[in-house]
C-alpha cells in the first residue's frame, strides 16, 4: 500500500471522527438551543411586535363599541413611550438609587469574598452559605419581610430607634429599598468575586510574602486589580438588574398609596400591561419593554467601555 493512499486513509477517518463529534456535540446543545429560542428569543420577537400594535374598537358603527381588534400603529406605541413624562421620573428614580446602591453592594460584596478567601475565617464554607442565603429567598418574600420591620405598628426594632423615625417617608423610602436590594444580592455579588479570587495563582502571594508584604496589601495590591473582570460583570448585571427594579417597590407601594402605580418604569410597564395606567395593552407595555432594554443596554456599554479606558 503507498504512502499516499495511507495519509488518504488517515484523513478520511480524521474527518469521520471530526463529523461524529461534531453531531454529538449538537446533539447535546440540541435541548438548549430549543428552550433558549423557546423562553427568550421568541418572547423578545413577539414584544417587538406587539409594540408596534394597539388594540382598537372596529366595526361598531357610528357609537362606536364595536370589539377590539389589534391594529398596526406604526411607532406611535414607541413614541407614546419615549415622550411620557411619569416614565422618565421613574427613570430618574431608578438611576438616583442605582448611583448608591451599586457601589454599595459591590463593595460589601468584595470585602465578603476578601475576608472569605483571607486565613481570618475557619470555617469558610458555612459563612460562605449564611452570606449567599439571602438570595435564595424569593424576592416578593423578602421585600414583604423588609416590609414588616419598616411598619412602625408592627416592627420589632422602630419602638428602640429615635421618636418619628420613618423608613417609608417620601426622603428615606429609596434608601429603604436599596437596603433591601443590597441584603439580597450581595452574597450573590460576593460568588462571583470569590470565583475570581479563587482562580489567582497562589505562587503571587508566596512571592509578595516573601518581599515582605503583609495580607493588607496583597488584597489591595495583588487581589482587588486581579478581580476586575469580576467587578465588571458584577456592575454590569447589577445596572440591568436596577433597570428592571420591581419587587420592592410594589411591596412598598401596597403601603405608601402615595407612591402611585407607576413609581418605577417597570411598575408603569406592569400596570399598563394590566389596564391600570392609560394607554394600556400589551403594545404601549411592549413599547416600555423596549425602551427599557434600549436604556439598559446603553448604561452597561457606556460602563464597559469606560472601564476599558480606564484599564488601558
Amino acid at each position: 500500500m503507498s504512502t499516499e493512499s495511507i495519509s488518504r486513509r488517515s484523513r478520511a477517518r480524521r474527518g469521520f471522527r471530526a463529523r461524529q463529534e461534531a453531531r454529538t456535540g449538537w446533539l447535546f446543545m440540541a435541548p438548549f438551543a430549543a428552550l433558549f429560542i423557546l423562553v427568550f428569543l421568541v418572547p423578545i420577537v413577539i414584544s417587538v411586535r406587539a409594540a408596534f400594535f394597539a388594540q382598537k374598537p372596529a366595526g361598531g358603527g357610528l357609537f362606536g363599541g364595536g370589539e377590539l381588534v389589534d391594529t398596526f400603529v406604526g411607532f406611535d406605541n414607541l413614541a407614546a413611550a419615549a415622550t411620557n413624562e411619569a416614565f422618565w421620573i421613574g427613570m430618574g428614580r431608578v438611576v438616583l438609587y442605582g448611583a448608591f446602591q451599586i457601589p454599595v453592594m459591590i463593595i460589601a460584596a468584595l470585602a465578603l469574598a476578601l475576608l472569605l478567601d483571607s486565613f481570618l475565617v475557619r470555617r469558610p464554607a458555612f459563612f460562605r452559605l449564611s452570606f449567599f442565603l439571602p438570595f435564595a429567598i424569593p424576592g416578593v418574600i423578602a421585600a414583604m419581610i423588609w416590609l414588616y420591620l419598616y411598619t412602625p405598628e408592627v416592627s420589632p426594632f422602630i419602638p428602640f430607634l429615635p421618636a418619628g423615625t420613618d423608613f417609608m417617608a417620601p426622603g428615606t423610602i429609596l434608601a429603604s429599598m436599596a437596603n433591601m436590594t443590597t441584603w439580597t444580592y450581595t452574597g450573590y455579588n460576593m460568588l462571583i468575586f470569590l470565583a475570581a479570587l479563587q482562580s489567582i495563582p497562589r505562587e503571587l502571594y508566596e512571592a509578595a510574602r516573601i518581599d515582605g508584604a503583609n495580607g493588607f496589601q496583597i488584597s489591595m495590591r495583588i487581589k482587588v486589580p486581579m478581580v476586575r473582570g469580576a467587578a465588571l460583570l458584577a456592575v454590569l448585571l447589577s445596572i440591568i438588574g436596577t433597570i428592571q427594579l420591581f419587587n420592592e417597590p410594589v411591596i412598598m407601594e401596597g403601603a405608601n398609596s402615595w407612591m402611585g402605580l407607576d413609581y418605577t418604569p417597570m411598575m408603569l410597564t406592569y400596570n399598563s400591561m394590566m389596564g391600570e395606567l392609560s394607554p394600556s395593552g400589551s403594545g404601549p407595555a411592549s413599547a416600555y419593554s423596549l425602551l427599557l432594554a434600549v436604556i439598559a443596554g446603553l448604561l452597561a456599554v457606556v460602563y464597559a467601555f469606560a472601564q476599558r479606558r480606564k484599564a488601558n
